[in-house]
């Protein structure tokens, strides 16, 4: 048994050869390389071949079998088959020949301490010639290297003769050697494109579900006699779990509304979607406020997973008198901001949807008066922590910046808002997903004119 401490750099501008460099008792022999060494044509034409038939870009189906036949034309076996690890599983990937199989001996060995290994004459191995698997397929010589990069072992090629047309010398286990390094080179590059490839169609749908995630929200802000209203939604992710959107109903009382799926991304996302169909379907039934919540939490109790919830907050203004009648799901307490700085938590309802059944949801009411802003917002805005520490930025702050800014048109206070918290975190990016409406009474024009 002849065999090597690890796989032979490929030629990269020098000539590399293996060479025999030290005969050890029983057969077995230590294979060096060295640079600068020529070697025989029998050996440059087949890695000459490998490098042609290697290049490029192909994707692995197709580069698994073109590595097994360089290999087994090259050294003269007659069968073999290259295998690639899948986490701790083997998995064949290309083979010439069947109903062999590989000696477990033998494949720790290349594996595990990294060898490339050579049998010349199986019957004369102590180690090989009593196994099991050897002994069944009549092996009679037999090479096995292992596909590897810098410390990273990706597989095995393994080839063999069952009958002895020719033993495997040691300059066949120095060529197949250099072939398996340079095929794990392109294995592994080909790995990389295919992951690369893979990653920009994530990010195409990616970019595509954002799209449609935002032609889902609402455009523009309603023009409404009697309200002022801006809003801004920023999913942390290409995609995100907040969701706001604006309703009229009959008689001129206006629906606004705010949720907060858990979690990020995709499924958030997907499970926003389905609220927002919810939501509008139960609108079309003219439900009151606490009726329609506890429709809408039963519905996602049948069909959203155990581990989903939402918080949810939805409110009905009369633009005319200011009358608010709302209903909070477990949803951050929206701020109801008085001209004259006092504030009204509007956290009354019950608990975030989703998680009791049959919970029946109460409403309740209050009133705005010209110059009163109300404030939705979801915990992306008041848990923004500042880099490098636990700090938010909390309800104190969102006070503070809305009543120095309370003078001013909510379509300014809203950007003033989001720049504040982003000042604070240190960072435009959030790690949560961010929405916030803003709503301030106006006089109605309609009542004046009369």
């Amino acid at each position: 048994m002849e065999f090597v401490d690890s796989p032979l750099e490929a030629p990269a501008g020098a000539t590399v050869v293996a060479n025999l460099d030290n005969i050890m008792k029983g057969g077995r022999a230590l294979l060096s390389t060295q640079s600068g060494a020529t070697p025989g044509r029998q050996q440059v034409h087949p890695l000459v071949r490998a490098g042609q038939e290697l290049a490029g870009h192909r994707p692995l189906e197709q580069l698994f079998p073109t590595i097994m036949n360089l290999a087994i034309e090259a050294v003269g076996a007659t069968r073999g088959v290259l295998m690639i690890l899948e986490g701790s599983q083997l998995e064949t990937r290309a083979a010439k020949g069947d109903g062999f199989k590989i000696s477990n001996t033998v494949r720790d060995q290349v594996l595990n301490k990294k060898e490339s290994l050579l049998v010349r004459d199986v019957r004369l191995d102590q180690m090989l010639r009593d196994q099991a698997s050897i002994v069944a397929q009549s092996v009679r010589s037999m090479m096995a290297v292992p596909l590897q990069t810098s410390d990273n072992v990706l597989g095995l090629i393994y080839v063999d003769s069952p009958h002895m047309v020719r033993p495997f010398t040691a300059e066949d286990l120095n060529l197949l050697t250099v072939m398996a390094n340079i095929a794990a080179i392109r294995i592994e590059h080909a790995r990389l494109l295919e992951v690369e490839k893979h990653d920009m169609l994530i990010a195409r749908d990616m970019q595509q579900a954002a799209e449609i995630q935002k032609s889902l929200l609402p455009s523009r802000p309603p023009q409404i006699d009697g309200l002022d209203v801006a809003a801004l939604s920023e999913p942390c992710r290409s995609v995100g779990g907040d969701y706001y959107d604006f309703f009229m109903r009959p008689g001129g009382r206006q629906v606004f509304l705010v949720g907060d799926v858990a979690g990020k991304g995709m499924p958030a996302a997907l499970l926003m979607t389905s609220l927002q169909a919810r939501v509008q379907v139960l609108l079309e039934e003219k439900l009151e406020m606490s009726a329609l919540v506890t429709r809408l939490n039963s519905s996602i109790l049948a069909s959203c997973p155990g581990n989903r919830f939402i918080t949810f907050f939805i409110c009905e203004i009369d633009p005319a008198t200011g009358e608010v009648t709302y209903c909070n799901a477990g949803h951050n307490p929206p701020l109801l901001i008085r001209a004259n700085g006092k504030v009204q938590r509007l956290e009354d309802g019950g608990p975030v949807l989703g998680v009791l059944p049959r919970y029946a949801f109460s409403q309740h009411k209050c009133w705005m008066d010209e110059g009163d802003l109300l404030v939705m917002f979801t915990d992306g805005v008041t848990e923004a922590e500042r880099i490098g520490s636990d700090e938010e930025y909390g309800e104190r702050r969102l006070l503070e910046l809305v009543r120095k800014n309370h003078e001013l048109p909510v379509s300014e206070i809203l950007p003033a808002l989001t720049e504040d918290v982003a000042s604070f975190a240190g960072s435009v990016t959030s790690s949560d997903d961010f929405t916030v409406m803003i709503i301030r009474k106006t006089a109605c024009r309609a009542a004046e004119s009369a």
